[in-house]
């Protein structure tokens, strides 16, 4: 969606607050670090398998130790799950995963009547920054008073 005043997700959508952000990012944090240290993990054992198969070329075939190849396939796989669980945690609690290398979140929150996004990124100590739904990462502005004061629940 493009254009001046509209909502890029559906109302129905969860926002938080500030303070709930802030309050989720310990448990976001190990959730991201899971899901970071998944990714990694598969992208080693695909390069490790690329490696295998070019030496095996290379070389017209070479002795393979399978059970050692089959250990760490299934390795890959748990890695992949326990990064793919962790990925849909996240999304089940309503925050999104905008850049999975860097680690970088976004909580939508209601300003004014609009959806904006708080930005996180992995490694900062608290929620220090917003953007509009169409600026992304490069749009970042200081919290400013409007999302930083406390909001009574309905």
């Amino acid at each position: 969606m493009s254009g001046c005043g509209k909502i890029a997700y559906p109302m129905a959508e969860r926002t938080f607050t500030l303070d709930e952000a802030q309050s989720l990012l310990p448990v976001l944090e190990s959730l991201l670090r899971t899901a970071i240290a998944g990714k990694k993990f598969v992208e080693q054992f695909e390069g490790e398998q690329q490696a295998l198969q070019q030496r095996i070329f290379l070389d017209g075939g070479t002795l393979v130790d399978v059970v050692s190849v089959a250990r760490r396939k299934a390795d890959r796989v748990k890695a992949e799950q326990r990064a793919r669980d962790a990925m849909a945690e996240i999304d089940s609690i309503g925050v999104q995963v905008k850049d999975l290398e860097i680690g970088l979140l976004d909580f939508p929150c209601l300003v004014d009547g609009k959806v904006v996004l708080l930005c996180w990124k992995l490694g900062e100590a608290a929620i220090t920054h917003w953007h509009g739904t169409e600026e992304g990462f490069a749009g970042r502005k200081p919290i400013d008073e409007r999302i930083a004061r406390p909001r009574k629940a309905n």
